[in-house]
């Protein structure tokens, strides 16, 4: 069972983290260093408009602001591995919470396992975009930790009403799942004091729109090769299917 979980999730969760990048480099990237450029700009006018009495220590400022300054990746290949390897660890973590959800209820077929996919899609991107929708770079949000707790609270709400849902026997059951999906927006998201994005309202449009999208084929691909790959896994799935075959 353990063997049958880690290979899932290495395997399908590397081919998944890969479709993830390349999707991220076409069409997400673009859009990021798009509202950079605005990013930047803001912050070359406000330096530019620094009292005299800010400049008696600029050399000073400067030099710890250099010392305290952690790496970032350049654009190009330095910045696509470096995604790529924050989507691997992402895609395989979520791989491995599949692969063990398959492990109380197995796959009939591949494509069930898209419905687990989209399940995560649901959970982990739309519920918590309701509230807390995707944000580019120079977007002032709420505090962080606030906005984490809201976020994790929920995903969990979610996962188990839709558990609920579908594998609830009464319709009490159902009705609780609903009010469990709910809560977490009548409750509402964190949200600063005063909203303000320094990139024009049509590129932070389309960068929630390509965000939800993105990660809608990433859950679906997720889903459906972990699926596919943990059901040929099982034992006698085979002969299982070309049973199913014949009749």
């Amino acid at each position: 069972m353990f063997k049958r979980i880690l290979t899932t999730a290495c395997y399908t969760g590397a081919l998944a983290a890969l479709l993830l990048t390349l999707l991220q480099s076409l069409w997400i990237t673009p859009l990021i260093l798009q509202a950079e450029v605005y990013e930047n700009a803001e912050s070359v006018h406000e330096q530019a408009h620094e009292p005299l009495a800010a400049h008696d220590h600029g050399a000073v400022a400067h030099e710890h602001e250099h010392d305290a300054e952690a790496w970032t990746p350049e654009d190009g290949w330095q910045r696509t591995l470096s995604t790529f390897g924050g989507d691997l660890v992402v895609a395989i973590g979520f791989a491995l919470l599949l692969s063990a959800l398959y492990n109380l209820r197995t796959p009939a077929k591949a494509w069930h396992g898209v419905l687990w996919g989209l399940a995560g899609y649901a959970t982990f991107c739309l519920a918590p975009a309701a509230g807390l929708p995707p944000e580019l770079p120079g977007t002032v949000a709420a505090e962080l930790t606030s906005r984490q707790d809201w976020w994790g609270a929920t995903a969990l709400a979610t996962a188990v009403g839709l558990a609920l849902i579908v594998f609830g026997k009464h319709w009490a059951w159902r009705l609780v799942a609903m009010l469990l999906i709910a809560a977490p927006h009548l409750y509402g998201a964190p949200q600063p004091a005063e909203h303000h994005a320094l990139a024009p309202d049509d590129l932070q449009a389309q960068f929630r729109v390509a965000s939800l999208l993105v990660n809608g084929g990433f859950w679906i691909a997720l889903g459906g090769l972990s699926g596919w790959w943990f059901q040929r896994q099982v034992p006698g799935a085979e002969d299982m299917s070309a049973v199913a075959a014949v009749r």
